[in-house]
């Protein structure tokens, strides 16, 4: 299989995939499958079997997860570069997550039995999969934390910057998250309501911080969420974070 020149330097720079010699780059590459969603089609549904795990090269994904009393709560979007639905496949699970592509989406894949093969053929894939473990839990510990310790208007903050360094696109009048962000998904994504979501925001935009419009937020001053964010007095913001931070 042969990639583009971008395509080749993303996958390069996978964890997965990142600490192999090239040989062994090219066996893995070679052993995947292309697979190419349109916008709004499905690379796998929440509690379909397992079978493929991917690394997008090209378009957004987005997670979404159904809860206890029906509603789809967005979880995470993901940028070129980003490897999902591992663990599931790995462990022979169902997938936690439904992932749905925003915008046209190209990924690699490799099914169950050939990912076992590669990480029994290459110790250092499978040493890199345990990082990939470890990460998500270290995740999750911290996520948990946010929501237990951080007031809302830090955790709304951290995520809009969080999305802003994603997908964040920098124009005349700020940095615009070039994602179609709705205030209900701010909400999903922060552990709180919609209406909390739209007074800080509308609150944020008489301060100057930030424009937001129905599927979009453009970020106006940095500075100003980095200091909500991180809870600081805006005399200890660091004087570096601007625009070309994002």
């Amino acid at each position: 299989m042969t990639l583009s020149p971008k395509e080749y330097a993303i996958a390069r720079d996978v964890l997965l995939l990142r600490s192999l010699e090239e040989q062994e780059f090219q066996s893995v590459i070679a052993a995947s499958k292309v697979s190419t969603v349109e916008d709004g089609g499905f690379f796998f549904m929440e509690e379909d079997r397992a079978s493929r795990a991917y690394v997008l090269l090209e378009g957004k994904v987005k997670l979404t997860q159904v809860t206890l009393d029906g509603q789809q709560v967005l979880l995470e979007y993901l940028s070129p570069g980003r490897l999902f639905g591992i663990i599931a496949v790995l462990e022979n699970f169902t997938y936690p997550v439904t992932a749905q592509a925003v915008g046209r989406c190209r990924a690699l894949g490799w099914d169950q039995e050939t990912l076992t093969r590669l990480m029994e053929q290459y110790p250092r894939m499978a040493l890199s999969a345990l990082r990939i473990l470890a990460g998500k839990i270290r995740l999750f510990q911290h996520q948990v934390q946010e929501l237990s310790t951080q007031r809302v208007e830090q955790r709304i903050a951290r995520t809009i910057l969080r999305l802003a360094r994603q997908s964040g696109r920098k124009t005349p009048e700020g940095v615009l998250i070039d994602l179609p962000l709705s205030r209900q998904d701010l909400a999903e994504m922060t552990g709180t309501t919609i209406y909390t979501v739209s007074r800080v925001l509308k609150e944020w935009e008489k301060r100057g911080l930030v424009e937001s419009k129905r599927q979009q937020v453009l970020i106006c001053s940095p500075h100003g969420l980095v200091m909500i964010a991180e809870d600081l007095p805006s005399e200890r913001v660091r004087p570096d974070v601007d625009l070309d931070h994002f």
